[in-house]
């Protein structure tokens, strides 16, 4: 074990917030080492630590269609040709999949749009799906940039927090400059809403630089969660060329950003499912219906999609206790 591994780790589990330098040293050691390990180790200790238990959190798609920020990583992109038309997913059905997963034991709900639906439009459907919930279940949104005002609004129909993300090739792979996303940080907080984010999607072009300048990014925000997830290639589009990372890879980008993000930040989530990232200190995971930008069909229920089953299971595989009831990330 190398000395300067050790004294990295050590910091990070003590409470001290690692530096960027620190931060490379760590992405930088060989996937299959020691130092490899003992990080991913160390990183299921801090989460089992600030997490103290698992949580499943379901999310509905509201929406697809044609999308003009044009994420290259995303199915919607119009430039990816996957959904020709703009459809709004039928109301009775988004209620019926929010309370499948309310009623499966999801910790808390999110219903996700694209930034081509009108924050309106999405707050209508939010209040109706949060009076077909238990007042208890948390609700969540993952929607497109938005202003305090939105944000208020969005507190005022009953969500308790925002998915969000700078992505990585943010600007470049998509129409959104990063100055808008930290907008939208900002104007949530200012609104009274909890902030959940991660460094995604993870390619195998990624560079360690812009790992850790997003990392720092996310640090910053001071979410309720961080974590990291792999861009799933969209079958046929450019960025489908430069592959997958795989697993074993993401475990090790996971458990680093566990550690980088320091002890203050509870949760630490990762995406797809999978059992190794649950083992490396993933203390949240995701069932998803509905559209879903990882996927090529309507429902990804029948497709990609997991439900909340399936990802309890891998994290009973990954020995992880988990949390019955409302989401402490997200709770009071």
């Amino acid at each position: 074990m190398q000395d300067n591994i050790k004294k990295i780790v050590e910091k990070a589990r003590a409470g001290v917030l690692i530096t960027p330098e620190e931060i490379a040293t760590l992405l930088n050691v060989p996937l299959m080492s020691e130092e490899s390990f003992y990080i991913q180790y160390a990183a299921r200790q801090m989460s089992e630590e600030v997490a103290g238990k698992a949580e499943v959190h379901g999310q509905v798609g509201v929406n697809c269609g044609p999308c003009p920020k044009n994420c290259s990583f995303c199915s919607f992109a119009v430039s990816n040709k996957v959904f020709p038309r703009q459809q709004v997913e039928d109301m009775d059905k988004i209620i019926e999949q929010a309370q499948s997963l309310e009623k499966s034991g999801a910790n808390a709900v999110y219903l996700m749009a694209t930034a081509t639906m009108k924050l309106d439009e999405f707050i209508k459907v939010g209040k109706v799906v949060r009076a077909e919930l238990d007042p208890e279940t948390i609700l969540v949104a993952n929607v497109g940039d938005f202003d305090y005002q939105g944000g208020l609004a969005l507190k005022e129909a009953g969500f308790a927090g925002i998915y969000h993300a700078v992505r990585l090739g943010e600007g470049q792979v998509t129409r959104i400059e990063i100055k808008e996303r930290l907008a939208t940080f900002r104007a949530a907080k200012e609104a009274g809403l909890k902030l959940g984010t991660c460094l995604e999607p993870v390619g195998p072009e990624h560079t360690i630089e812009e790992l850790i300048e997003k990392t720092l990014i996310l640090r910053e925000t001071k979410p309720v969660f961080g974590g990291s997830a792999r861009r799933i290639p969209i079958p046929d589009t450019v960025l489908a060329s430069h592959g997958i990372t795989s697993e074993a890879r993401m475990g090790l980008i996971l458990g680093v950003v566990r550690l980088a993000m320091g002890k203050e930040i509870p949760g630490n989530c990762t995406h797809e499912p999978n059992v190794h990232g649950a083992v490396v200190g993933a203390s949240l995971l995701w069932a998803e219906a509905g559209p879903n930008p990882r996927d090529t069909v309507e429902q990804t229920e029948t497709s990609r999609g997991f439900d909340v089953t399936k990802c309890r299971t891998i994290f009973e595989e990954a020995e992880w206790p988990i949390l019955n009831g409302p989401s402490r990330f997200f709770g009071n």
